[in-house]
């Protein structure tokens, strides 16, 4: 471990510092706070893929080591030398720590309000190191309103960061510049994946990705991974913005280097022909429904070889909904990507424990990975549907503008609901079995209490905080003597339906203070749902992978 730390170190051109003083947390406090993680061995059959597919497989994820590199450096100019400090430290305390810093990605303990573990450490900050560190996100507010439009689109897009002149005056820098060693590098690697492959879907969107890293324009590379076809299926750059607390404007670095399930992809394919339809249902007022989606919905079942950057640290990913870049989804619509060996180890790690404690006896036999796996899928597609381009007071504009640092926990609530109001739609058609409909909600709600469990810090569990909440309210759930919770199907398809309308309405008008009233009232665990939580103590929060794939391959570019 200490070498590809060290690696990565110096990938991020930090020298080391002097340790700081003792941690807050003792070794054995520290190992109990990591065993909340399951260990999960990721290993992926790579035995269809011809030599030359494995090699470009293998270059991928030598790039993406630099990624953890880069999504360091964003997180806080002092992180990558604090893990360097640490991993000089060989004492029991210091392998605690070392192991619990790695998998945060930083000294925060993200299951705990990004409470730092470690003494001397600073408060995670909300910007990031996205921002000049003695700024304020007033004063960066303020900047953005007196620039012109051009600049303004400039300041809030998702490829600069802010930093001062000389003068001390406030200025973007693209990340072509910022980031210009390790992105020249990174291109490198990924000029060598795409000179192995004999894809040529995925050699194209390598190549423009490389190109990206220079050019700063991601356009191009975007389109062409909406495009890619192929038995690898990677995703890198800078892409979710959630790191930026300020205000949701600046994307952090992470890849998922992936091998596609073609069977499951398949199967799945009916789904994305439904979304105009959908989108023409939904339960807004009509002059908020897009007459027409992008043209491209694809969807794609794969399995994770390794995960790194904004994409492994903490709680791990599902499955995603990309690009974020609102003008490629209006043109070519949005991939949905299905982490399927992760999917499958968090329901048998996490939530079949779950279930056994929240829900009652005759419930229990209904939660399964089928309707699992389902709803994860439809969450992704309703990230594309609903508004996105918008316009307030006159003004073209998009929802993550208007609603800043509150858009996460919205869209993530979204997401969520809006999937269950689809997949009721879908079984009411006849596209899925409708037999499995109560146990569609039951699963849902066992996994309500998964991702409440990622602490209110989170921008999915303060989702599902509004949403549990808002099916209590509505009666949909209701609590048996023994504290477990159940549901009334008929009050739960009513309450899904209206608070799909309440979320969406608030995002097509752009809505900022409608929504952080409503997020101020109902992010909040209620006693009811914490005597449930407080019951699940025992039973881990995710899953910790650990890529033995991913390392096999390392070894053959070495």
């Amino acid at each position: 471990m200490k070498h590809a730390l060290l690696s990565i170190l110096a990938l991020c051109g930090y020298a080391a510092i002097a340790t700081a003083a003792t941690p807050t947390p003792d070794a054995g406090e520290l190992k109990a706070m990591t065993a909340r993680f399951a260990p999960v061995e990721i290993r992926v059959d790579l035995a269809s893929l011809p030599e030359n597919e494995r090699a470009a497989l293998a270059y991928l994820v030598e790039a993406s080591r630099i990624v953890d590199a880069l999504f360091l450096r964003q997180r806080s100019p002092a992180v990558p030398a604090q893990l360097l400090a640490l991993a000089d430290d060989n004492s029991p305390l210091g392998r605690a720590r070392l192991a619990y810093f790695v998998l945060n990605k930083g000294p925060w303990s993200e299951l705990d309000h990004d409470a730092p573990f470690i003494a001397g450490a600073a408060p995670k900050p909300g910007g990031a190191n996205f921002y000049p560190l003695d700024a304020t996100r007033e004063e960066i507010d303020a900047w953005i309103r007196t620039l012109s439009d051009t600049d303004r689109l400039a300041a809030t897009g998702f490829f600069t960061t802010i930093r001062r002149t000389p003068e001390g005056k406030l200025t973007t820098v693209p990340y072509s510049m910022e980031y210009q060693g390790q992105l020249g590098e990174l291109a490198r690697l990924l000029r060598e994946a795409a000179a192995a492959t004999k894809q040529p879907t995925l050699k194209s969107f390598l190549e423009k990705r490389a190109a990206a890293f220079f050019s700063n324009d991601y356009y191009a590379s975007d389109i062409a991974w909406m495009e890619l076809d192929a038995t690898i299926e990677p995703t890198i750059g800078p892409y979710e913005v959630y790191e930026d607390e300020w205000f949701n404007y600046k994307a952090a670095f992470e890849a998922f280097i992936t091998v596609t399930d073609a069977g499951e992809t398949a199967q799945l394919a009916r789904f994305g022909k439904e979304l105009q339809g959908l989108e023409d249902h939904l339960p807004i007022d009509r002059k908020y429904r897009r007459a027409k989606l992008g043209g491209l919905a694809p969807i794609r079942v794969v399995n994770v070889v390794v995960s790194a950057g904004d994409g492994n640290h903490g709680i791990q990913t599902a499955a995603f909904n990309l690009p974020n870049d609102e003008r490629v989804v209006a043109e070519k619509g949005s991939k949905r990507v299905m982490l399927r060996n992760f999917q499958q180890a968090k329901f048998e790690k996490v939530l079949l424990p779950i279930a056994g404690i929240a829900l009652p006896a005759e419930d229990r036999a209904l939660v399964q990975f089928e309707p699992f796996f389902t709803h994860i899928l439809m969450h992704e597609l309703m990230h594309g549907l609903g508004p996105q381009t918008i316009t307030v007071d006159g003004r073209a504009t998009t929802v993550r503008q208007e609603l800043k640092e509150l858009n996460g926990t919205l869209e993530e609530a979204k997401a969520d609901i809006s999937g269950l109001w689809a997949l009721q739609q879908l079984m009411d058609k006849g596209v899925i079995d409708k037999r499995g409909e109560r146990g569609m909600y039951v699963t849902f709600l066992a996994s309500s209490f998964r991702t409440l469990r990622f602490g209110l810090n989170e921008s999915h569990a303060k989702g599902m905080a509004l949403q549990v909440n808002y099916l209590l309210d509505h009666g949909a759930v209701r609590i048996g003597e023994d504290g477990r919770f159940s549901l009334d199907l008929a009050k739960t398809k009513k309450a899904v339906t209206g608070l799909t309308h309440d979320i969406m309405t608030l995002q097509a008008r752009g809505d900022y203070a409608g929504v952080k009233a409503l997020l101020d009232k109902m992010v909040v665990i209620r006693p009811e749902v914490q005597r449930v939580l407080d019951q699940l103590e025992g039973v881990p929060i995710d899953i910790a992978p650990r890529f033995v794939t991913a390392d096999a391959l390392l070894r053959t570019v070495r």
